[in-house]
């Protein structure tokens, strides 16, 4: 990949949104093209923040003046996150359509921010709907966690069965590709997480440790890392090994640190050279 148009929220301490996903995709050689949704001072796991939340129109604008330079072929791909509003999503989805207008090879990967397990939706009224109707049928790629596909395809994942069967409902809705960004599993052993990719029929799992350690930002460079390494290599396979390499090196040196923002600098080796690998196998 070459270039990677990126629409996510940004903090000025910590990493978040384009501020977790922009850094790991440079590492990789990726020239990012960020626009912000919000300019926030922290993330909102602080319980106290300030800055603004950008208007839908200020995205389309930031978006055009980029047009305005003739450069959208050079674009391979659009990832998004966390989206504040719809008005904001369908900024998204057009600057996506015009990408791939000037780019008939550009993807668009959807992280389809809704909740998490434990702590439920999370996002505003409507969003969770927009992701479901809107923002997931249009992407190439989407990378939900757990609580995330349980809701779009309306199946409870206790299996691995069940998580194929999660896959494939949303597959129908027109996604090629499926990141399945955390499972747990009844097979599972308790000190084990996984991670799952469901690609045109071929399903591959990556277990490794689990570290005790939680953060936000995780999910932003876990779906930048795999959409990087799957737009150069289109192999799920050794896309899902690669980003689970790089990010469980994050994580590791995040838990040594001992602190509640993700170590995106001090361990940007990781995101080329990771410490540790993990083998992805057919399931």
């Amino acid at each position: 990949m070459r270039s990677v148009l990126s629409i996510q929220s940004w903090v000025a301490y910590g990493h978040v949104g384009n501020a977790s996903a922009v850094f790991p995709m440079q590492r990789l050689g990726v020239d990012v093209w960020a626009i912000h949704t919000v300019m926030f001072s922290n993330h909102t796991g602080y319980g106290k923040w300030r800055g603004p939340v950008f208007p839908a129109e200020q995205v389309r604008e930031t978006f055009e003046g980029i047009a305005d330079r003739g450069v959208l072929d050079r674009c391979d791909g659009v990832l998004s996150g966390y989206m504040g509003d719809a008005a904001i999503g369908e900024a998204i989805l057009d600057a996506a359509v015009r990408v791939r207008a000037a780019n008939p090879a550009a993807l668009y990967c959807c992280d389809p921010v809704i909740g998490d397990v434990g702590r439920g939706v999370f996002v505003r009224p409507g969003i969770p709907e927009f992701m479901k109707s809107r923002a997931v049928p249009a992407a190439d790629i989407v990378t939900p966690n757990q609580f995330e596909l349980e809701y779009l395809a309306g199946v409870e994942i206790r299996t691995l069965a069940d998580a194929a069967r999660a896959a494939d409902a949303v597959h129908a809705m027109g996604p090629a590709t499926i990141l399945l960004t955390s499972l747990r599993h009844e097979a599972l052993a308790k000190d084990r997480i996984a991670m799952m990719v469901s690609h045109r029929g071929r399903r591959f799992a990556v277990e490794t440790p689990m570290l005790d350690v939680s953060v936000n930002g995780a999910g932003d460079a876990i779906a930048a890392l795999f959409f990087v390494h799957f737009g150069r290599t289109r192999d799920p396979k050794a896309a899902l090994e690669n980003a689970t390499a790089s990010i469980w090196g994050l994580l590791k040196r995040t838990e040594e640190a001992g602190t509640r923002e993700i170590q995106t600098v001090a361990a940007q080796d990781e995101f080329v050279a990771p410490s540790r690998r993990f083998d992805a196998v057919a399931v």
